[in-house]
């Protein structure tokens, strides 16, 4: 697994690192290719705060832990994401290498949390809805999802003819997605 580590308004020892990146080394039995792990570190408001985000191939993982100590932040980072991984256990395994979610004989940590995980439903979609996507400006998108009370709006990009998606973010302001292609 390959590691990326950014310090935040914080000067964190080696140490640090390097416990980071054998607890979330320990990630790396779950992914096919060489995975790439990218983590940031922070203090906010006397709160040490760890993202850790991994990559590998299509599939982007990211979690985001804070507590008072920076060891038990990436600690419970690292619980966190393999929460996720079995949480999706089912959907995953197509992407993942064989046999990732077999039982390990390493050593189990104790978990802190004594809530049974809810069993993993499949993905329902319960209604589709289709029509033309128009070419249009950014501003008319942002003023068709307004006329139309959502969200977030799909459009083709009139300037260059992409798929795009325009949505309300929570500081009231507006975000747009663009495709690459």
């Amino acid at each position: 697994m390959k590691f990326t580590f950014t310090d935040k308004k914080v000067n964190l020892p080696k140490s640090v690192h390097n416990y980071a990146e054998k607890k979330v080394g320990k990630l790396d039995r779950y992914f096919k290719t060489e995975a790439e792990a990218k983590l940031v570190f922070s203090v906010e408001k006397d709160r040490n705060k760890v993202e850790l985000t991994i990559r590998s191939g299509s599939t982007i993982l990211r979690v985001a832990e804070s507590t008072s100590d920076m060891f038990a932040s990436i600690d419970a980072a690292v619980t966190s994401m393999e929460r996720q991984l079995r949480k999706h256990k089912t959907r995953l395994e197509k992407r993942l290498r064989q046999g990732a979610f077999a039982p390990q004989p390493e050593v189990v940590e104790e978990e802190t949390s004594f809530v049974p995980e809810p069993e993993e439903s499949e993905y329902q979609v319960v209604r589709t809805k289709k029509f033309p996507i128009k070419p249009m400006t950014v501003d008319e998108a942002i003023l068709q999802m307004d006329l139309l009370g959502h969200n977030f709006f799909a459009f083709k990009d009139e300037d260059g003819g992409a798929f795009a998606v325009v949505y309300r973010r929570n500081d009231g302001g507006y975000g747009l997605i663009e495709d690459e292609g």
